[in-house]
């Protein structure tokens, strides 16, 4: 897929829309504007991360690069500043290719070209430079790292010193190492600060501004004529590899990603590439785990059951799978999965009532690709426990009632993933019993049945009691007048309870679904007229009079718009999951998805490149918001992708209700 970008795209500073996203699968990252700017604090070249997934530590937080040719000195790096002229790269810049990622600049008869990569499975970072010199005079580019030493998020002062030696930079008791390839190092006279602003932070209510130090600096000279090729590697480990190691070994990995999902569409290789990024590391457990969205949030149960699929199903990535299954097993207690595992050994979070109906899917998608009853036994035990306990009743009001739907839900706690609270505002209440929720718990009962006899457990009961729940549901659920469903049936009856949302798409798109046909037409009908879009669904429809048509500004006012709709990339795969399971995966509606996924693909070009977001605004889904990258959109379109080449893997039955 191109996404080579010119000075067409980067008129005037438009470069600083966009930016770059590279993990090394520990929780780290290398991400920039594609103009090379921090335009966030949470941007960072080497944002290290000391312990998986959650220990991310802002070292490097950028480069500035200086130009010295034909008597003039001038930027290349790009950077808005708080109380001082910005660097202007930008107006040198002629090409950036964001798949590498490259940038090709020249100025004075000069060309510089900056590649930079990020070692998989370490905190360690490259920069490599390739400068040619056509003009009649030596020329010098000038590299500055500007430093931090703390906390993802957190804010260095005037007080921070760094310690600048041969090899490394030292700080606060951590040290980062460094090796020059075409140039060399040099001490500053004095330590320099710099106070930065951050055009996308200010907005969204964030503090707009950060402080940065250098100590040191790199220089690379070139004469007249000469090409000269020149690097920099920073690492938290004293054994630095060259940097073309690193360039080469990340390469080689992006195309195996892409190989091993075996997707023939370019969409379907774009988001395999991008699904990398969130599998990552969690030494807590000694598994695998997978980040919910980058910058700003790390790993959740919930959203990990929802992404998997994708993000490791799809691509061929089964012992990760297994891994990240076995450690939410482990951890099960009382029916429930956790939604969070602190670190420094605190207890797991068990305050999300879908995780666990979602592992239980999770295990039905795995086991349809690869067979491996063995698995299935060895967790058994733990869907077995989910299943009793949601029956019997467990923490945070979840049971089962006696019309066999799952209640779930009390006083201020939001264990939905609409689960948004604002001291005690709950601006999408949905105690009670949720639309999606007992699609799930449907869902689940119907895999229970069919896995039970790969154990030697007998799968009758699980068949009796799916039934009973879902003539419940078509009951309790169903809307005739409107030919649709109801969002929540709440414990205390209000107009939520019937407002139209994405919820329940859900119960359309599950391998298993309680619904008749002719109902799952009507709800793919009303989703489609109210809440599609091309870039996700909407939460809410627009008609509704609590619709927040956009998502910005303080903490609170995006909190107020977050679920009420505020677009999601995420459900827009179970829809079309929907579609397609609505035209049996026939040429027809293959086409219609295929048509609709074509629009999609510029949302590729905008934001992070390469990758989805978390959320648009609801009224007209322009640029992204939230996380720039989000483990759930990608994995959820990944699993269309997947179902238009490989219909079997979506793993769907394909009986309906009786009418």
């Amino acid at each position: 897929m191109d996404f080579l970008f010119g000075r067409q795209d980067f008129a005037g500073e438009n470069a600083q829309q966009n930016c770059f996203l590279l993990a090394n699968g520990l929780g780290g990252y290398c991400s920039l504007s594609a103009a090379f700017s921090a335009t966030r604090n949470d941007h960072a070249f080497l944002m290290a991360c000391l312990r998986a997934p959650t220990a991310r530590f802002d070292l490097v937080h950028r480069l500035s690069e200086q130009l010295d040719a034909g008597g003039q000195r001038l930027w290349l790096s790009t950077q808005d500043k708080a109380g001082a002229p910005a660097e202007d790269g930008w107006r040198h810049l002629i090409l950036m290719d964001a798949e590498s990622p490259c940038w090709v600049y020249e100025a004075e008869g000069v060309r510089v070209t900056r590649r930079v990569a990020i070692q998989y499975g370490a905190n360690t970072a490259a920069v490599r430079y390739t400068i040619e010199n056509g003009s009649a005079s030596p020329c010098a580019l000038t590299v500055t790292p500007w430093l931090r030493f703390v906390p993802k998020g957190g804010k260095m002062t005037r007080r921070r010193m760094f310690d600048w030696q041969p090899d490394r930079v030292s700080s606060g008791g951590m040290d980062l190492y460094f090796s020059v390839e075409g140039g060399r190092a040099e001490a500053l006279e004095a330590p320099q600060f710099e106070t930065l602003f951050f055009r996308h932070d200010a907005p969204d209510g964030r503090t707009p501004t950060g402080l940065c130090g250098a100590a040191g600096r790199f220089v690379f000279e070139a004469a007249p004529g000469e090409t000269r090729e020149a690097a920099v590697v920073f690492s938290t480990e004293p054994r630095l590899p060259k940097a073309d190691a690193v360039l080469s070994g990340q390469a080689r990995r992006r195309k195996a990603q892409a190989a091993a999902a075996g997707l023939r569409s370019p969409l379907g290789k774009v988001l395999s590439e991008a699904a990398d990024a969130f599998v990552v590391d969690r030494a807590s457990t000694g598994g695998k785990t997978i980040i919910a969205g980058y910058p700003f949030f790390t790993d959740w149960g919930r959203d990990t059951m929802i992404a998997l699929p994708g993000c490791t199903l799809s691509t061929g990535r089964w012992e990760d799978a297994k891994s990240i299954l076995r450690t939410f097993a482990e951890n099960e207690r009382d029916g429930l999965l956790p939604n969070l595992f602190p670190d420094q050994d605190a207890p797991p979070q068990y305050n999300t009532v879908d995780a666990a109906l979602l592992f239980i899917n999770c295990l039905w998608l795995y086991h349809v690709r690869t067979g491996d009853d063995a698995f299935v036994r060895e967790v058994w035990p733990c869907a077995a426990r989910i299943v009793e306990r949601y029956q019997a009743g467990t923490l945070h009001g979840i049971h089962m009632d006696a019309d066999g739907l799952i209640c779930a839900g009390q006083g201020l706690d939001q264990v939905t993933w609409m689960d948004v609270r604002i001291g005690e505002i709950l601006p999408t209440p949905r105690h009670g019993k949720p639309v999606e929720v007992n699609s799930y718990w449907y869902n689940a009962l119907r895999i229970m049945a069919r896995l039970a006899p790969l154990t030697g457990a007998e799968g009758a009961s699980y068949d009796a009691l799916a039934d009973r729940v879902g003539e419940s549901f078509r009951r309790s659920f169903w809307m005739p007048d409107h030919q649709r469903l109801r969002d929540v049936i709440g414990n205390v009856p209000s107009e939520a309870d019937t407002q139209l949302r994405c919820n329940q798409i859900w119960a359309v798109s599950m391998p298993f679904t309680p619904l008749t046909r002719s109902q799952a037409e009507g709800v793919v009908r009303s989703v489609r007229r109210a809440l599609w879009t091309p870039c996700g669904l909407r939460t809410l429809d627009p008609a509704d009079p609590n619709f927040h048509p956009v998502y910005g500004g303080p903490q609170k006012v995006r909190d107020l718009a977050y679920h009420q709709g505020t677009v999601w990339p995420f459900p827009l795969g179970g829809y079309y999951l929907a579609e397609l399971r609505l035209g049996n995966f026939g040429s027809d509606a293959c086409r219609r998805v295929s048509r609709d996924l074509d629009a999609l693909v510029p949302a590729l070009r905008e934001g992070c490149l390469g990758q989805l977001p978390e959320i648009y605004d609801g009224a007209a889904p322009g640029p992204s918001r939230g996380c720039f990258a989000q483990a759930w959109s990608v994995g959820e379109m990944l699993r269309v992708c997947e179902a238009l080449e490989r219909p079997a893997a979506a793993g769907l039955d394909n009986g309906w209700a009786q009418e």
